[in-house]
C-alpha cells in the first residue's frame, strides 16, 4: 500500500513537471533582477570570465573576482570600474593545494550554507555540449563531464532538500572560438560574446540547462535513445572527418562537401538535450 502510494506521488510530480516545463517554453519567463547581488566569479582574467563579469556589472551585479593571473585580473576589474561597477579582486592559484583548499574551504563552507540559510542565491556551471556526448576529444570531455556531473549533483541535492530559492543554471555551449581547437570543425565555433549573452538570458531566468547553440539540444536527446554502437561509428565518422580536414585543408571547401552533410545528419541522429531555450 505505502508503495503504490509513493508511486502516485511521484507520478503526480513528474506530471506536474512536466507542464510546467511546459508553461515555461510556451510563455517567456520573466526576468529576475540582479541590481545590488554579489557575484563570485572564477577565472576572470580573461575569455568568458571577464565577459561574464562585465554583462553581470551591466545589470548592476557587485563581482568578485578570482583568477591566478593577477594582472589580467585586475584588467578586468579596471573594464568593470570604468562602465561605473564595483569589482573586488583575489588571485587563486589552482596549482597550489594550500590556495585551492584555502579557496574551496570559503566558497563550500561560506557561500553554500548561507544561501541555504537565506534561500537564496544562484550557481553557474560552465561545461561544455561536450560533457554531455563525447567526440573522442577523451581528455577534454573528461573535464567537462565531470563539471556535468558536479552539477547535476548539487542541484539534485538542492531539489531534495527543497531549497527553492537557490537556482541552478548549467551552461552547455558548443565549441567557443578561444584557440583551443586546431581541427576543422563541422559547425562554425561560437563567438565568445554571443555565447555570454545566451547564457545570461538563461540565468536571468532561471533556466536549468542552457545548450548553444539551440541545434545541439538535439544531440543530447537522441543519445539517450540509440544504441552506443551507433553513437560510437557516427562520432567515429565525425572524427575521421575532422583529421581528414587537418591533412587536406582544402577538403572543407571543395567535392568532399557531402561527407560534411552525411556526418552532420548521423550526428544529429546520435547526441544531446533538454527543453531548449527561447532565447536562443
Amino acid at each position: 500500500m505505502i508503495f503504490l502510494m509513493d508511486l502516485q506521488m511521484m507520478l503526480l510530480d513528474v506530471i506536474y513537471f512536466i507542464l510546467r516545463n511546459s508553461v515555461r517554453v510556451i510563455l517567456r519567463p520573466r526576468t529576475k533582477p540582479i541590481d545590488g547581488e554579489l557575484v563570485l566569479i572564477t577565472g576572470s582574467g580573461g575569455g568568458l570570465g571577464r565577459l561574464f563579469a562585465q554583462e553581470f556589472t551591466k545589470h548592476g551585479a557587485e563581482v568578485v573576482l578570482w583568477d591566478v593571473d593577477s594582472s589580467s585580473n585586475e584588467q578586468t576589474a579596471k573594464l568593470v570600474r570604468e562602465t561605473g561597477g564595483k569589482a573586488h579582486t583575489y588571485t587563486v592559484d589552482v596549482t597550489s593545494r594550500e590556495d585551492v583548499y584555502r579557496n574551496a574551504e570559503l566558497t563550500v563552507k561560506a557561500f553554500l550554507p548561507q544561501m541555504k540559510a537565506q534561500n537564496h542565491g544562484h550557481i553557474v556551471t560552465i561545461a561544455s555540449v561536450l560533457g554531455l556526448f563525447t567526440v573522442f576529444y577523451f581528455d577534454y570531455c573528461a573535464s567537462k563531464f565531470a563539471a556535468v556531473g558536479f552539477h547535476e549533483s548539487l542541484a539534485h541535492e538542492l531539489l531534495a532538500e527543497e531549497v527553492e530559492g537557490v537556482k541552478t543554471t548549467l551552461v552547455c555551449p558548443y565549441i567557443v572560438d578561444t584557440g583551443m581547437f586546431e581541427v576543422e570543425l563541422l559547425l562554425p565555433p561560437l563567438e565568445p560574446q554571443y555565447c555570454v549573452e545566451q547564457a545570461m538570458n538563461a540565468i536571468l531566468i532561471d533556466q536549468p540547462l542552457v545548450c548553444i547553440p539551440r541545434l545541439t539540444y538535439l544531440f543530447t536527446l537522441t543519445k539517450h535513445f540509440l544504441s552506443v554502437c551507433i553513437l560510437i561509428a557516427t562520432q567515429l565518422m565525425h572524427s575521421v572527418l575532422s583529421f581528414t580536414c587537418i591533412f587536406s585543408p582544402g577538403c572543407c571547401h571543395g567535392n568532399p562537401m557531402w561527407l560534411h552533410i552525411v556526418s552532420w545528419v548521423l550526428t544529429s541522429a546520435c547526441t544531446p538535450s533538454l527543453i531548449p531555450s527561447r532565447n536562443d
